[in-house]
């Protein structure tokens, strides 16, 4: 009844990122409720980014279910450092964070939100992929996130489609190991 089809072209919107303080009670809490899953939970990294001009890292671990067209991000940082989740959430906080866009044409997407005077607050560069996270709180209450698309990044985020799509509701938080997966 309310579906319809997704809009064309590079605003299209493809996940909800939320900030927690357990990553593990998060994906059950959302699992158990909202019937989401399941949840992919992703070894913890440090990655190396760019934040407010400064190099800086980020010490972060997150978990990712596709729930229809509709991809939710579970997001904790795991130390104290300043950071693009920090600016919105204490360690023991948590919300939601970020709306997520991927584009073909990083450079003009960059272009866009800076021609339209949105601070770029933390970038990453990754594995050959690029991130930018923007600052449209004050007008929206949350960051704008810009993803490069990828070959690898669509591979990835396929297959976690595809999972959630035929999840029998067995196994709802998945801490991925380079064999499968483990339950916690």
């Amino acid at each position: 009844m309310f579906e319809q089809p997704w809009p064309e072209g590079e605003l299209r919107f493809f996940q909800l990122g939320f900030v927690v303080p357990d990553l593990l009670r998060a994906a059950t809490d959302w699992s158990h409720v909202h019937g989401v899953g399941p949840f992919h939970v992703l070894p913890p990294v440090r990655t190396a980014c760019t934040y407010r001009g400064t190099d800086s890292e980020i010490d972060m671990q997150i978990a990712v279910a596709q729930t229809g067209p509709v991809q939710i991000e579970l997001l904790h940082q795991r130390d104290d450092e300043p950071s693009i989740y920090r600016d919105l959430f204490a360690a023991h906080e948590g919300g939601f964070h970020q709306l997520c866009t991927v584009t073909f044409d990083y450079d003009a997407k960059r272009a866009h939100y800076e021609g339209l005077g949105y601070e770029l607050v933390c970038e990453i560069v990754a594995g050959g992929q690029r991130v930018a996270h923007y600052d449209t709180v004050e007008h929206f209450g949350f960051f704008t996130e810009v993803v490069e698309h990828t070959d690898e990044f669509l591979l990835q985020v396929t297959g976690i489609a595809r999972t959630c799509a035929t999840w029998d509701g067995s196994d709802p938080v998945r801490i991925v190991t380079r064999g499968g997966y483990r339950t916690p």
